[in-house]
């Protein structure tokens, strides 16, 4: 099963890593550097499911995840958060602004991986 993957991270080392998880497992990943970058590799691909930040330059992950949501070819589309954030107050605002899922950094690439699956599969 080959799954698109948009995967928006300010961390280039960060956007490398879950490259290197994901493709190894048939997925193919576009990646972008912020949320605006991400708004705009999201005009020209159909992810199956999309992978965040929250702390990010220009636009944040919840400003992301608000403006997929506004667009109605992705307001449907997984949106997994992958952040050092573990606050509980955090994650209700991401699922507010229409996250699907929230994992936490460092992430284990095989559960990343099971997660994606579940989500967009």
């Amino acid at each position: 099963m080959s799954l698109n993957i948009l995967a928006v991270d300010d961390s280039r080392t960060m956007r490398d890593m879950i490259r290197l998880a994901l493709q190894p497992a048939g997925f193919t990943v576009h990646t972008a550097d912020d949320g605006l970058h991400g708004i705009d590799v999201l005009d020209g691909i159909e992810p199956d499911a999309i992978i965040t930040d929250i702390n990010m330059p220009r636009m944040d992950g919840f400003g992301f995840i608000d403006a997929v949501r506004g667009q109605e070819q992705h307001r449907a589309t997984p949106i997994l958060v992958l952040t050092t954030e573990a606050a509980p107050e955090l994650k209700a605002r991401a699922r507010e602004a229409g996250a699907t899922g929230w994992i936490v950094k460092p992430f284990d690439p095989a559960k990343l991986v099971k997660a994606l699956q579940m989500v967009a599969g």
